[in-house]
């Protein structure tokens, strides 16, 4: 009797240690079964799911645009005073809607593809019609004596302004603005140029360059980042390390990142590679997710990150580069004084915005971030904003610009391009991937809390037998 109490104490011990053996071996097991999924299905090839969400996006992307509307045109042509400015918006464009064309496999474990640009307004989402007139920098003007240094040129183009009664401002549409309308000083030069000015012109059946990227069929560990841009490494707009092309575009990344991982990413529309470091864990839909920022020093002065030394172009706005917050990309603007900062001038030096009136930098509202799903790389949702600038600076040959009596970056407008998955793609994420992965851990959790409470009451039970049989 006394026998078969303590085999069966001794059985249900070794039942509850084999299963909570059990629940550690899965952990590893879990895990390797989770990466061997991942590896298949993030691969960029035809049929899996990384393949589908890469050809076209199954987010809907919109950009929104902020406009600022000078007050104080009269008085800055006059007395180089402050300008006055007041946003109006948002403009909402949706964009980023056709898919990937020109997709060509290549032998060494790349896919080219470009990428098709088009926007179409949504009203629904904007403040008022794409036909609402703002007063703006003369952008045709202002651009005249930094593409063409020539004192003789500059006069005779002068001549032009005057004709065509051109001003330091203007009154435009945004329709205009955004996307182009027919300079009248263009208009009159009797020399070949493209007469249509506008801040995204040409964007509509464009795109900006062939894409070159890894698909992660040989190392899951490169899986969309960037081999060529354009046929090459480089973007020859900047010196040293700072023309290099890193990372991916942001809309994906390898999988299985880490707290500590830089995120590394290119846009053509700053004309540079810049990164984002993590912020917070949050939840998005259902979907654990980790927020990456674009941190303050990424636009930091040469003097606090000397990173940054190869991005200091200008030196008379830059004040010989210890100036921050503003980048200089006319070298990738075909010479036109056009100038990247964040909305608002957020982390700029106070001598950038001081010669303006009207802004309110706000970190919440005018940084950069992205969520990512940490175990795919998938990018869930994001709000890149981004500030155009124009410089107009004095320039005696040119009428407009003869009286001013310093340099200003005038903000012409800001833009959010935003993402969020849809609740149909997150269910179905959540369905495909959250729900495997948290089944599989609960599993893997029962399985050792049962083992480990078998194992320890049953050895007890037997203990406490033990002892008294001895007695």
């Amino acid at each position: 009797m006394g026998c078969n109490r303590n085999c069966g104490l001794i059985t249900g011990a070794v039942v509850g240690a084999v299963l909570a053996i059990l629940g550690g071996v899965l952990m590893p097991v879990g895990d390797m079964i989770i990466q061997k999924t991942i590896k298949k299905e993030g691969v960029i090839e035809e049929d899996t799911v990384a393949y589908k969400n890469w050809v076209k996006t199954g987010t809907d992307v919109y950009r929104q645009f902020w406009i600022f509307d000078v007050q104080n045109p009269e008085e800055v042509r006059v007395n180089s005073s402050k300008i006055v400015v007041k946003q109006k918006g948002p403009y909402t464009y949706r964009v980023r809607f056709l898919p990937k064309t020109n997709i060509t496999k290549n032998p060494d474990n790349t896919i080219s593809f470009m990428q098709p640009n088009a926007a179409v307004f949504e009203p629904s989402m904007s403040v008022g019609s794409e036909n609402d007139t703002l007063t703006t920098i003369n952008l045709a003007v202002v651009a005249a004596p930094a593409l063409y240094t020539n004192a003789f040129v500059q006069r005779l183009l002068n001549s032009y302004i005057k004709k065509s009664n051109s001003s330091l401002f203007q009154t435009r549409t945004v329709k205009e603005l955004l996307w182009g309308y027919t300079d009248p000083f263009l208009k009159l030069v009797p020399y070949p140029v493209d007469t249509t000015v506008g801040v995204f012109y040409p964007y509509n059946n464009t795109a900006d360059g062939e894409y070159k990227v890894f698909t992660g069929k040989d190392d899951i560990s490169k899986v969309a980042i960037i081999d060529t841009y354009k046929d090459k490494r480089n973007l020859s707009y900047w010196p040293s390390y700072c023309d290099m092309i890193n990372g991916t575009d942001a809309a994906s990344f390898p999988p299985f990142l880490k707290k500590n991982q830089i995120l590394r990413f290119f846009s053509s529309d700053i004309c540079r590679s810049i990164y984002a470091n993590f912020e917070s864990e949050m939840n998005l839909k259902g979907i654990p997710i980790y927020r990456f920022v674009l941190p303050r020093l990424a636009f930091a002065s040469p003097v606090e990150n000397p990173d940054n030394y190869c991005f200091c172009t200008e030196k008379i706005i830059s004040k010989n580069c210890t100036s921050a917050g503003v980048l200089d990309i006319s070298s990738c603007k075909q010479k036109k004084p056009v100038y990247i900062s964040l909305p608002h001038f957020l982390h700029a030096s106070p001598d950038v915005s001081e010669p303006l009136e009207g802004l309110n930098p706000n970190q919440e509202e005018h940084q950069t971030y992205l969520d990512v799903e940490p175990i795919t790389g998938f990018t869930l949702r994001f709000m890149k904003r981004l500030q155009i600038n124009i410089m107009a600076s004095p320039a005696p040959r040119i009428d407009p610009l003869s009286q001013l009596k310093r340099n200003y970056i005038v903000p012409v407008l800001w833009l959010n391009e935003t993402g969020t998955i849809g609740d149909e793609k997150a269910a179905m994420f959540r369905a495909q991937v959250i729900s495997k992965i948290n089944l599989l851990g609960l599993l893997q959790l029962v399985l050792l809390i049962i083992g480990l409470a078998t194992f320890v009451s049953f050895a007890i039970a037997y203990c406490a037998c033990r002892s008294k049989s001895v007695k």
